[in-house]
């Protein structure tokens, strides 16, 4: 049987580190097969941007980034301190939420380059990361989708 590998493969228990990070909250977790290991998850207010412009502009935009760097650095540490634990089990890492979050948080500590090392291809778009979405995580890190192909 020509799926008998694919399936196999699915089978496996994996340890897999998770970094999901969106303006607003992050999630981060480790799951071993389907199982949630360890996690935490947070939140932060950042404003949204605006387009109006006039003299308070400059502040709301700094204000703005202010609480976007405060999400970022916090969301950096409990990555550390959930994901170091488990750097020399952890076969692969999905990352998700929003791409320019999730490479803000990377780039926040050197001590997390490791996560992008072993990062799986598939980018996982989830509406809020919170601990909800993160339990029902497995069943999109492990879905696969079958195609034939007739010859």
């Amino acid at each position: 049987m020509f799926v008998a590998p694919l399936l196999e493969e699915l089978a496996a228990d994996h340890v897999v580190g998770v970094l999901l990070a969106r303006l607003g909250g992050y999630a981060v977790g480790v799951f071993e097969g389907e199982r949630l290991v360890a996690s935490k998850v947070g939140s932060r207010f950042v404003k949204n941007r605006h387009k109006k412009g006039g003299s308070s502009a400059n502040r709301f935009r700094r204000r703005r980034e202010e609480q976007v760097r405060a999400l970022v650095d916090e969301a950096a540490g409990v990555a550390t301190a959930v994901l170091a634990p488990w750097r020399d089990r952890a076969e692969f890492v999905a990352l998700g939420g929003d791409r320019a979050a999730v490479e803000a948080v990377l780039a926040a500590r050197p001590e997390l380059g490791w996560l992008s090392e072993r990062a799986i291809d598939r980018f996982l778009t989830v509406p809020e990361p919170r601990q909800p979405v993160l339990r029902q995580l497995p069943y999109e890190l492990y879905s696969a989708e079958v195609l034939e192909i007739r010859r």
